[in-house]
């Protein structure tokens, strides 16, 4: 990929002048010379992201799109998400988890972290994630344990993403399912390692928006849901259910991570100012709406069958294991 060639080379030559003394050649950036964390060894990393539009020019920081369990970015995105950040001149950037997202999530998050990376230095400044369900979720493994990641990106949106987990893994794991179900159960060691310390870092502006009709991520009612990031890190942060813009807004998981306009305007306002979502800045006019901007209502019932056909069989194909991945030793202790 072009991208990745000529992040490699740019290391390359900064590595070259530190050893060598070169004059003229700029030291490694803030970023690069914090903890980069343990090795990336997960195949296929250079092939699993996948850019649109120029990220250096982009109109707004660039945006990395992360798919929930059992979806691919394009089904997940390209005829919502991506079609809105293309008409307004913003970069963005797809990346393709490991079984359609339905694999070991710290496997998931070793191409979170290359796709952080190789954008940041195509863009040659910060990045803002995006992530739906699981995906708005593994971008925090990533910056909490590669730590150089803090400082590439400057929004983490979360649409509701499974942060603390949910109660619905249960009877689905009862039989054995998918390792990413496994790893997203209220009480998982994966959540739990996730969890220990601080939700937020300093520097990244945080956005979690999410339905308190979700019928995946359970419970997601305050003052507990699920969904919301609690022990603050000095991170800026805003949990905002869709019910506090819209009171009687009903809206399930599905359509929260790909047409529901009142989420999509919670993020469209993190994008678009500095901090995280402010609710007191949506336009309620938004609640009369059916599906956010962008989306082709021609297309609308062949996309969403798309997007169910996935979900269904993703977790009938999908290979099942009888127990969560264990930890890997970076997280133990």
């Amino acid at each position: 990929m072009a991208r990745t060639t000529r992040s490699t080379l740019l290391a390359l030559a900064v590595t070259a002048a530190c050893l060598t003394g070169v004059a003229g050649v700029a030291a490694a950036s803030p970023e690069r010379a914090a903890d980069p964390g343990p090795a990336l060894t997960a195949p296929g990393l250079d092939e699993s992201l996948t850019c649109h539009g120029d990220l250096a020019g982009s109109a707004g920081a660039p945006v990395l799109l992360v798919p929930g369990t059992t979806l691919d970015p394009d089904v997940n995105f390209d005829w919502n998400y991506a079609r809105a950040f293309a008409q307004e001149g913003r970069a963005y950037c797809l990346v393709q988890l490991p079984a359609h997202a339905t694999g070991d999530i710290q496997v998931a998050a070793e191409h979170v972290v290359h796709a952080i990376r190789t954008m940041h230095d195509e863009a040659g400044g910060r990045i803002s994630v995006v992530g739906f369900s699981q995906g708005g979720m593994v971008p925090r493994w990533a910056l909490k344990y590669w730590p150089d990641t803090r400082g590439m990106v400057t929004d983490m949106i979360g649409i509701d993403p499974s942060n603390y987990g949910t109660l619905d893994a249960y009877p689905v794991c009862g039989p054995g399912c998918v390792p990413a179900f496994w790893q997203q159960r209220t009480g998982a060691e994966f959540l739990a390692a996730l969890n220990d310390g601080p939700d937020t870092f300093a520097g990244i502006d945080y956005t979690v928006v999410y339905t308190v009709t979700d019928e995946v991520v359970v419970p997601n009612l305050p003052p507990a849901a699920s969904s919301e990031l609690r022990r603050d890190g000095a991170g800026r942060l805003a949990n905002i259910p869709v019910q506090s813009i819209c009171p009687v807004h009903v809206a399930e998981h599905l359509t929260m991570g790909s047409t529901d306009p009142v989420g999509y305007a919670v993020v469209a306002d993190a994008l678009d100012h500095d901090g995280p979502a402010d609710a007191g800045r949506i336009d309620r006019a938004v609640c009369l709406a059916d599906v956010m901007p962008a989306v082709d209502r021609t297309q609308l019932p062949v996309n969403e069958a798309r997007l169910l056909g996935q979900v269904a069989t993703s977790i009938a194909t999908e290979p099942r294991v009888a127990a969560e991945p264990p930890l890997r030793e970076y997280a133990r202790g």
